[in-house]
This record gives C-alpha cells, structure tokens and sequence, in this order.
C-alpha cells in the first residue's frame, strides 16, 4: 500500500514483529499510520524473550513505529502499552490483537498449566488491551479526534484461527482460546457501536511459525502444510488495512477468512433447524424419536485442516 491512506492513525499491532503481525505492521505503517510494535519475541510456546526482533523492525519503520517488548499478558502491562501509544503519537485507532502461542495436545493427555499458558496469553490478553484501548477510543470520540466531527477512525481487528471454528486434534487450548476470541469481538463491537468503533475477526490462512511447525500425521496433513507455505501473510495484512479504511465503517461485528487472492465471509452460530412439542414436554424417549428429523442437518466433525484443504489463489 503505497498510498497513505491511514495518515494521522495509531495502531498497536500485537505479535508485532514476526509472521502475521510483522505483515501488518508493515502494511499500516506503509499506508500512513504510526504503529506499537507490542512483541516480547517470545518462542511459539511462549517460553523465552528476545525484544531484538521488534526494535529491529522498529528500526527499519523509522521514527512512525515504536516497540513494546513487555509482555502484554496482564493488566499493567496492557494499560501501558496503550498509554505509549498516546505518550508517543497523540492517540491510538487501531488495535490488532494478534499474538498467540501454542502449547499443543489432546484433551486426555495435556497439562493443565499449558492450558492456562495458553489461554492466558491467547484470550485474556486480548480482552486486557481491548479493555484499556476502547477506554482511549471512547474520550477520542468525545473529543472529536479525526476527521470531522465525529470519531470514525477506532478499529479493533482480533486474529483467530479455524481451529476455534471448526476444531482440530491436539488443539483444544488454541481452539478454546481463538473461539473465545470471536466472542470478545462480538461483544465489543455491540458495546462500542455508539462510540463509532469496529471490532471484526479474522482467520488468517498464511506461511507463519505456525506452518513451519506442523508435522503432517498422514499424506492429507502433508498436502496441507504444502499449500499452506506457499501463502504469503502479506495478504491478510492488507486486509486487516481495508477494515481500517473509512469505506470500513460499516463492518463490524463479522468472521471473516482470508487465504492468499481468497476472501472469506463466514457464517455465525444461529439456529439451522428447531424441534417444539405443542401439547406436552419433551422426554429423553420421545427427544430420542424426534431427533431424526435433525440428523441431517448436523454439523460434521471435519477439522479446518479438511475443511480448507484446497489449492489456494497465490
């Protein structure tokens, strides 16, 4: 994006330095817009911290990026990193919850505490930063920031994933988590409507540390990650950019999918099909009986591997 169509916009890009993240930083700064790059450059796992990629691509952004190397994962840490944003620009516009780790196993197998790292990390430090960024969002649309009279430059963007969506093996604490935060971005954008805030989410397809570290249990799983690595992340950056844009201001509330040239508008959990008894309650026998009458519209346990495991538009 060559043109600056975000000039005069904050961003606070979490998971800012590396794979997704360091994709839409690049984009949002190259539109116009200064951005927090928030990145502790922990491992996938979330074990260890290396502040030198952030401040490293801070560095190459020049003087309209600035780094966060704390972890965002608690209260303190997430207030202060929106109070950077307002230290050092003047404001922040634009929040892309994006950083995740992945601590991986099946249900009957797993740690618990990997769990909670997991949700901690992935779920609760979202809500953290959209907890202290809707409270700056909502007095900029008091005071008017922007262009006009009334604040339309507020975005929340959160990263999920399919594996909340339609589920995957080993993934239940990322799954849980990424599907939690659809929740988080439905329930903001309902609260933030009045104050001229989107909030959306998106499942990125794309070549990440995520890919790199799948190992193929069969050939399907091996075509897939094939596929997988062939998708540059530079193409869910430039539509984390659009939903920025003011032709965006409309949008908000929405599940969308992006995989290379693909975009992907998906449905919401909503009623397919009811079953009612006029006269009487229903009884385990009689539930038993009518049930079939729904069978067909049960949803299958594929896994988002299967589900998306076609060539994608590169």
């Amino acid at each position: 994006m060559s043109d600056r169509l975000l000039e005069g916009r904050v961003a606070l890009v979490t998971g800012g330095a590396r794979g997704i993240g360091e994709a839409i930083a690049r984009v949002l700064a190259a539109a116009g817009a200064e951005v927090v790059i928030a990145d502790s450059g922990t491992g996938i796992d979330g074990l260890g911290a290396d502040p030198s990629v952030a401040r490293a691509l801070a560095n190459e952004l020049g003087e309209a990026a600035v780094t966060f190397t704390e972890s965002i994962a608690s209260p303190s840490a997430a207030a202060a990193a929106v109070d950077l944003a307002l230290r050092r620009f003047g404001g922040l516009d634009i929040l892309v919850n994006n950083a995740a780790i992945l601590r991986d196993a099946l249900v009957f197998k797993g740690d618990p505490g990997d769990w909670d790292a997991v949700i901690h990390n992935n779920l609760s430090a979202a809500y953290y930063l959209t907890h202290a960024a809707t409270q700056a969002m909502r007095d900029q649309f008091k005071a008017g920031r922007g262009d006009g009279d009334a604040y339309g430059w507020g975005r929340i963007v959160n990263i999920i994933s399919t594996a909340g969506l339609y589920g995957n093996y080993g993934q239940a604490s990322y799954g849980a988590a990424k599907a939690g935060l659809f929740a988080l971005s439905r329930i903001t954008a309902l609260e933030m409507a009045r104050s001229n805030v989107t909030c959306n989410a998106v499942a990125p397809f794309g070549h990440t540390r995520v890919t790199d570290i799948i190992r193929p249990a069969n050939d399907e799983q091996a075509v897939y990650k094939e596929r997988a690595m062939k998708v540059a992340p530079d193409h869910v950056a430039r539509f984390v950019a659009y939903l920025a844009l003011p032709e965006a201001q409309g949008v908000s509330g929405q599940l969308f999918g992006v995989r290379g040239r693909e975009i992907f508008l998906f449905s919401q959990p909503r009623p397919v099909a009811s079953l009612a008894d006029e006269t009487e309650d229903w009884q385990p026998r009689s539930i038993a009986h009518a049930m079939s009458a729904l069978a067909d519209r049960f949803t299958p346990l594929s896994t988002d591997l299967e589900a998306f495991n076609t060539e994608p538009l590169v």
